[in-house]
C-alpha cells in the first residue's frame, strides 16, 4: 500500500511539471519564471492546497538530487571570463565613458552586503530573528535564475548596464553561497566550528581542476564523449558526487559541493553541446520536481496563524527592495534614474539561495518551519514582481535606422565583387587596404570605398577605429595574420567577424573563438557538388528574384506575433526559422521570437522592407 501511496504520489509530480510550462505558454504567462510557477503548482497540488501528494523516500530522494543539481547549474553558470572586463569602452547617451563593469559592480555589492547587514540588525533588534549573519546573507541574495534570462529577454545580456547587473548577481552568488557554507560550519555544531575543514574541500576542487585541466584536449577523451560513453558527463557527475559526499563529510552542507563542482566545471570552459545535455537533464527532470516539493511542502495557511511571521513578510519584502534600490544609486554617476531604477527592481529577485538559506537555517535549528516557509513565500513574490517591474521602468530600445557598418581589410578579386553585390542603402561598407600591398584592380568606380592604411598591425586598427564596426571581414592575403586579427577583434568586442582561412586547424581555431570562417577551397567544392547534385536549389540560391536571404528578428515589437498575423503584406515567403539550435518550418501559429534567423524568399525590394522592419540595430 506504501508503494503504491509512493508511485502516486511520484506520478503526480512528474506529471505537474511536465504540465506547467505547457499551461504558462498556453496562457501567455511569460512574465512568471517557470521554477515560480512550479513552486506554486505545488502550492495547488501540496500541503496548502489539495494535498494530493505524500512525501516519502521516493519524492525525497529525488528532490534533494534537485537541490544539488540547482546549486551545480548555478555555479555553471557563472562566466568567469566577465571578470576581466571588456576592452571596448562604451559611453552613455550623455557621453560619459562607462567604468569597468567588474569595479562597478564589486562596489555596488559591497553596498549592497553593508545595507543587508544593517537591516539584518534591525530585525535581530525587533525581536523576528536571533541570528543576524543568516538574514544578512537571506537579505544580499540575488537569483541568477530570474536575473540571467530577464536580460537576455531585454537584449541588453552584451552591453555595459546588462554585464553590470550581471556581476553583481554572479558575485552575490558566489560570496552568499561561501558564507553559507562557512554559516553552516560554525553553527551545526552548536558552536563548536569546524570552519577550517572547509579548506580541504577547496584543495580538493583546486587539485580536480588541475586534474581536468591536464586531460581536457587529449584526443581519446574526445573519441570516449561519443555513443554510449559519454566520458564527458560521466566525469561531471562523478565530480558531483566525490565533491558533494566530501562536503559532508567534513561536516559542511552538501549544496556547497555541489556549487564548487559547477565552479569548476565553468571554469573548465565546457563545451556548449555538454553544457546543453546537463541543463537538458537538470531542468527537464530533476529541478522541476525540487521546485514543485517546495511548494507541496509550503503550509502557507499556517503563516497566516502566526502575526508574527505574518508581519515579517511585508517588512522583509521591503528590506530587500531597499538593499537592493540605494546601493544601486552608485550607479546614477553613468545611468539614468530609470535605469537605475530597473536594475534595482532586477536584483531584489531571489529564490534558490534563499531556499538553500532557509532549508540550512531549519535543518541546525536557527529558525523553525513557519519562518523557513515565510522566507521562501517572499522569495517567490520577488520572482513574480520584480521582473515585470525591470521590464515597464527599463527604457525601451531606441530604433535606430543607420545603415550596417562593415569594415573589410583587404581589397581583392574575393571582396570586390560582394560589396559591388550588396544593397549599399542598407550596408555602409569601407575597404581598409595598405599602401605598400599591390592591388590590381585599383578602380575609381564610386561604389569601392577603398583607404589605404599603414599596416595591419592590430593596436594600429584599434587606434584607428577600424575594429569599432558592426561587421568586420578579415581577407588580407596572409591566413595566419587574418587568424590574429580576427581573434583580436573578438576579443576587442567586434559584433560580428568573418575571416578567411584555408587551413583546416586555424578554421577549428577561429569557429572555436567565435569566428566567422570563410574558406576559397571549401566554398568552390560544395558550390561544384550543389551544382551535380541539385542544379535547381543553387538555381534558387543565385537568382536575385528568388534567391534566399538570412532576415535576424531583432524588433521586441514582433515578440510573439503569429506569422498569419505578421502585418508585413509584400511578396515574401518565410522557408525556415532557425531559433538557436532548432530549425522549425514555419506555419500560420509559428509566433515569431527574439533572435529568430529568417530564411525567406521573394523579390529583393519586398525583402529589403522586410528587413528594416525586423533588422534594425539596439542602441
Amino acid at each position: 500500500m506504501e508503494h503504491h501511496a509512493s508511485v502516486t504520489s511520484l506520478v503526480i509530480v512528474i506529471t505537474v511539471a511536465f504540465l506547467t510550462p505547457i499551461l504558462l505558454h498556453r496562457f501567455k504567462l511569460n512574465v512568471i519564471p517557470v521554477v515560480v510557477a512550479e513552486i506554486i503548482m505545488g502550492l495547488i497540488i501540496g500541503k496548502s492546497g489539495f494535498d494530493l501528494v505524500q512525501q516519502d523516500m521516493w519524492l525525497e530522494t529525488l528532490s534533494t538530487l534537485g537541490f544539488i543539481f540547482l546549486m551545480f547549474l548555478s555555479g555553471l553558470e557563472i562566466d568567469f571570463s566577465a571578470f576581466a572586463g571588456g576592452q571596448k569602452k562604451e559611453k552613455t547617451k550623455s557621453g560619459k565613458t562607462i567604468p569597468n563593469s567588474f569595479a562597478v559592480s564589486t562596489i555596488v555589492f559591497i553596498a549592497i552586503f553593508a545595507v543587508s547587514l544593517l537591516l539584518s540588525y534591525v530585525f535581530v533588534w525587533t525581536g523576528f530573528i536571533d541570528n543576524a549573519f543568516l538574514m544578512t546573507l537571506i537579505i544580499s541574495t540575488i537569483s541568477l535564475g530570474v536575473v540571467v534570462p530577464t536580460l537576455k529577454d531585454a537584449q541588453i545580456m552584451k552591453k555595459s548596464i546588462g554585464q553590470t547587473i550581471l556581476l553583481i548577481a554572479v558575485i552575490a552568488d558566489l560570496v552568499t553561497m561561501i558564507l553559507l557554507a562557512v554559516f553552516a560550519s560554525i553553527y551545526a555544531e552548536s558552536g563548536g566550528g569546524n570552519t577550517w575543514l572547509l579548506l580541504i574541500l577547496f584543495a580538493a576542487g583546486v587539485l580536480f581542476y588541475f586534474i581536468g585541466k591536464q586531460f581536457k584536449h587529449r584526443s581519446f577523451l574526445e573519441t570516449m564523449s561519443k555513443g554510449t560513453v559519454q566520458i564527458d558527463t560521466r566525469a561531471v557527475f562523478a565530480l558531483i558526487i566525490i565533491l558533494v559526499g566530501l562536503s559532508e563529510s567534513i561536516g559542511a552542507e552538501n549544496i556547497l559541493g555541489a556549487f564548487l563542482a559547477g565552479v569548476l566545471v565553468s571554469l573548465l570552459a565546457p563545451d556548449k553541446n555538454l553544457v546543453h545535455k546537463l541543463d537538458s537533464f537538470g531542468y527537464g527532470f530533476l529541478i522541476p520536481i525540487f521546485f514543485v516539493m517546495v511548494g507541496v511542502d509550503l503550509d502557507i495557511w499556517s503563516l497566516f496563524g502566526d502575526s508574527k511571521v505574518l508581519l515579517l513578510m511585508p517588512l522583509l519584502l521591503l528590506a530587500l527592495l531597499l538593499s537592493k534600490l540605494l546601493p544601486v544609486m552608485i550607479m546614477r554617476i553613468w545611468y539614468d534614474t530609470k535605469t537605475v531604477l530597473a536594475s534595482g527592481f532586477l536584483l531584489t529577485s531571489t529564490l534558490s539561495l534563499v531556499i538553500a538559506a532557509a532549508t540550512v537555517g531549519e535543518n541546525i535549528g536557527v529558525i523553525d518551519s513557519q519562518m523557513s516557509g515565510a522566507l521562501i513565500l517572499v522569495a517567490v513574490i520577488t520572482c513574480i514582481i520584480t521582473p515585470i517591474v525591470f521590464r515597464k521602468l527599463f527604457p525601451k530600445p531606441e530604433i535606430n535606422d543607420k545603415k550596417l557598418k562593415i569594415n573589410m581589410l583587404g581589397a581583392n578579386q574575393f571582396t570586390l565583387p560582394v560589396i559591388r553585390d550588396l544593397d549599399l542603402n542598407m550596408y555602409d561598407v569601407t575597404i581598409y587596404h595598405t599602401s605598400n600591398e599591390k592591388l590590381d584592380n585599383r578602380t575609381s568606380d564610386t561604389v569601392f570605398n577603398i583607404n589605404d592604411i599603414e599596416s595591419y598591425d592590430v593596436d594600429y586598427l584599434k587606434k584607428q577605429g577600424i575594429l569599432d564596426t558592426d561587421v568586420l571581414v578579415v581577407t588580407t592575403g596572409e591566413e595566419e595574420r587574418n587568424t590574429s586579427i580576427a581573434l583580436a577583434a573578438k576579443e576587442y568586442g567586434t559584433g560580428r567577424v568573418i575571416a578567411r582561412v584555408e587551413t583546416p586547424e586555424l578554421d577549428e581555431k577561429l569557429k572555436a573563438n567565435g569566428v566567422e570562417v570563410f574558406s576559397v577551397l571549401l566554398s568552390t567544392t560544395a558550390l561544384l557538388k550543389a551544382l551535380i547534385e541539385s542544379p535547381t536549389v543553387l538555381n534558387i540560391l543565385t537568382n536575385q528574384e528568388s534567391a534566399l536571404y538570412q532576415i535576424n528578428m531583432r524588433n521586441p515589437k514582433y515578440q510573439g506575433v503569429e506569422l498569419r498575423k505578421f502585418p508585413f503584406t509584400g511578396d515574401v515567403i518565410f522557408v525556415r526559422i532557425f531559433r538557436g539550435k532548432d530549425s522549425i518550418v514555419p506555419h500560420g501559429d509559428t509566433e515569431l521570437a527574439l533572435d529568430d534567423r529568417l530564411i525567406v524568399t521573394g523579390s529583393r525590394s519586398y525583402v529589403n522592407e522586410l528587413k528594416m522592419l525586423l533588422e534594425y540595430k539596439i542602441r
